[in-house]
């Protein structure tokens, strides 16, 4: 039996086909989140999103037959790569940090709503009030010094010192 049997090619592929080519491909995806790094998992941030939603479609299609096979394993991979280069690059260039990973901005401070802030971040008085309640658990807007919208889209409370 030869890898085309076994593996299948194109869009008419049997079910068996499509199992083995999952498990491989299941391997593969978890060995590919391993280069990537723990941030492409832990950090919540749009760069990393970007990598989960561009394997789970370029790998989806080495599945069913949408792409070929091997060609869908190497473009998984050099994504993955690039991710890591980028990953990396922003460790050490806080201008391209910024470029890629973005900044946090402060939405609260000194008693005052920061209105431009707020706008850029698509973020309302009572989204912030809820996250005061949710996030730090005081209840009102007076018990807060500081407010940021941080580079993960979270709000992020400093309470003000008793």
């Amino acid at each position: 039996m030869n890898f085309i049997d076994l593996f299948g090619e194109g869009e008419n592929l049997t079910a068996t086909q499509m199992s083995l080519r999952a498990i491989v491909i299941f391997i593969s995806a978890i060995a590919l989140l391993r280069i990537s790094g723990r941030r492409s998992l832990g950090m919540k941030m749009p760069f990393d999103y970007v990598i989960l939603f561009l394997l789970g479609a370029l790998l989806s299609r080495g599945i069913t037959g949408a792409a070929p096979f091997f060609s869908t394993l190497c473009a998984a991979l050099t994504l993955v790569l690039l991710h890591r280069l980028c990953g990396w690059i922003g460790l050490y260039s806080n201008t391209f940090g910024q470029l890629v990973k973005g900044s946090s901005k402060i939405i609260y401070q000194d008693g005052q709503f920061i209105e431009d802030h707020m706008k850029q971040c698509a973020i309302s008085k009572k989204d912030l009030l809820e996250s005061i309640r949710l996030n730090s658990g005081l209840d009102s807007i007076d018990q807060i010094d500081k407010a940021y919208v941080e580079r993960n889209g979270e709000i992020s409370i400093i309470p003000k010192h008793q």
